[in-house]
């Protein structure tokens, strides 16, 4: 897997391009923000010659959801998220007032996804992991041949996801991470949502969250 990372926004959220052949790609939380974003995914995207076949949301706050309708639009692609998000997605342009932002009203997605769930496209395979407690509908997206796991707003180097957002649950949050995460092989590399990559091993032993616990 090739993984190629933007940040976008004034939320700074991580947009992640992933591809297996080279050829097509999966974009991960399109979070660009305006028009100079756009171009600069776009910049990307045609400075790699890659196509984007899919769109996937780890869970639907605004900053994850601001490029979909640009997805739309330019690449003729919807979303696929958890339908239990639904509510944050469409409440999403509502949201961006509280952080003096605009957004229009983004598309239907293409469908919903389950726990489990396996996607194939790009020339990769995804596993679906749900891990809810930051939103209701958060779900991670783990590729077990590259040991490589997307965590959205669930888990972040040294630090886990806010819970005080509607729909928001920290005990909910804490269980799913050690359950669901935390059960990955230990050299399994987390790319979240918002700041640098780390391991599941280094968040099972020094995360403060869970090393005093």
């Amino acid at each position: 897997m090739k993984i190629y990372r933007a940040v976008f926004s004034p939320i700074q959220v991580n947009t992640y391009i992933i591809t297996g052949d080279g050829k097509e790609c999966i974009i991960i939380d399109c979070g660009c923000y305006g028009p100079d974003e756009e171009k600069k995914l776009e910049k990307m995207l045609d400075g790699q010659g890659l196509k984007p076949v899919m769109l996937l949301d780890t869970h639907c706050h605004l900053d994850h959801v601001f490029g979909n309708r640009f997805m739309l639009e330019r690449y003729g692609l919807r979303p696929r998220f958890h339908e239990r998000d639904l509510f944050n997605y469409r409440n999403a342009p509502k949201h961006s007032l509280m952080f003096g932002l605009t957004m229009e009203e983004p598309p239907e997605p293409d469908g919903y996804l389950a726990d489990g769930e396996i996607i194939t496209a790009a020339g990769l395979e995804l596993k679906v992991i749900a891990v809810p407690g930051h939103s209701p509908g958060g779900i991670s997206f783990y590729s077990e041949s590259d040991s490589i796991v997307f965590t959205g707003d669930a888990l972040f180097a040294g630090s886990i996801g806010r819970s005080d957002l509607p729909g928001g649950d920290h005990e909910q949050l804490m269980e799913n991470i050690r359950e669901r995460l935390f059960t990955l092989p230990p050299d399994t590399v987390v790319y979240p949502g918002h700041g640098p990559e780390t391991t599941i091993g280094e968040e099972m032993e020094h995360n403060p969250f869970f090393s005093q616990t």
